[in-house]
């Protein structure tokens, strides 16, 4: 088969490898479509700590299973399923106090083992979940970015009645925007570089939609979420916070970088930071979510690449007009 292999020094290769064969309690499956997101950017890189390569990347994708390995029988040939990346270990005191995705034997599909940037992965039952009947294999791919921003925003205090301000209208951003409007947030505002993204978020639910360099009211966020992963976007939410506010951080920082911050301000306006780190538990409630925001959320994915062309979908994916590229390993 055909894989899409990085080495974690900005290179990639598609090489011709073994096809997997299941172990005891996997499925193989043939990915139909792949999500490339910001960890994936870091990832190509090699600007993301846990990574481990070489390693074959992809960790959110849906795809129809074509074999079962033995004690298989909760899954069948031919279904059509979606893929929780992060295998825990469900033993360590993380997994035992409903933390999986802190696990300190975390194997992360796409990251730390071969993922779905290729013809066929394996992948174990326990984090597999069918997809509802009739399904698109597009929406199947955003369950995982949505299940992100689920886990997110159920660390940040209740969305009913509140000032929500996004930094960031990639697909994290915008399905926040869709989750908070669900939510009955009261304003929704999102700060975003691109005149296509700022459409974006106007088009799913935005009240408003800011460049960085205009002014926003001060003290105008209950709940600001940086989904860009830039340190001065972290800097801005954290000054656009009124009192008791709360800083949502899920945007991927490089390791290396560092914000300038006044304690004062934590004492003084008694602000709330809250990390927000993949998936957790909230994979299950993204499969159920997912049908009522099918036509809303299909509509991000813009770009589409075979696996032979994964460079151009990563150049595609660092532009100002792609909102979602999905990588397609049979097109």
């Amino acid at each position: 088969m055909r894989a899409v292999v990085l080495d974690g020094q900005g290179n990639h290769q598609l090489v011709d490898t073994s096809a997997p064969v299941p172990q005891v309690g996997e499925v193989v499956i043939e990915p139909a479509a792949v999500g490339v997101c910001g960890t994936d950017l870091h990832l190509v890189i090699g600007d993301y700590p846990t990574g481990r390569f070489p390693v074959v990347p992809g960790h959110e994708f849906a795809g129809r299973i074509v074999e079962v390995g033995p004690g298989v029988d909760n899954f069948a040939v031919g279904q059509h399923v979606a893929v929780d990346p992060n295998v825990a270990c469900g033993k360590c005191p993380d997994c035992l106090a409903g933390a999986p995705n802190l696990c300190d034997y975390l194997v992360p599909i796409g990251v730390t083992s071969d993922g779905a940037c290729a013809e066929l992965v394996s992948v174990p039952t326990k984090v597999v979940y069918a997809l509802p009947n009739g399904m698109s294999m597009a929406a199947g791919a955003l369950i995982e970015p949505l299940s992100c921003v689920l886990h997110g925003l159920g660390r940040s205090p209740s969305l009913t009645d509140r000032r929500i301000t996004v930094f960031g209208a990639g697909s994290i951003g915008l399905l926040a925007v869709v989750v908070a409007r669900a939510a009955g947030a009261r304003t929704i505002h999102v700060v975003e570089p691109s005149p296509a993204r700022r459409k974006a978020a106007l088009d799913v639910g935005a009240d408003a939609a800011f460049a960085p360099d205009e002014s926003l009211p001060p003290r105008s966020a209950d709940v600001a979420l940086e989904a860009s992963g830039h340190p001065a976007a972290v800097s801005a939410a954290i000054d656009l916070l009124d009192k008791r506010g709360t800083l949502l951080q899920m945007g991927v920082v490089s390791s290396e970088k560092t914000i300038p911050l006044r304690p004062y301000d934590l004492f003084d306006r008694e602000l709330t930071f809250v990390g927000s780190q993949s998936v957790a538990n909230s994979f299950a409630d993204a499969v159920t979510m997912m049908p009522s925001i099918t036509e809303t959320v299909e509509k991000l994915v813009t770009h589409t690449f075979p696996l032979a062309e994964y460079g151009d979908a990563i150049a595609a994916a660092h532009s100002d007009s792609a909102l979602k590229v999905h990588i397609l390993p049979h097109s």
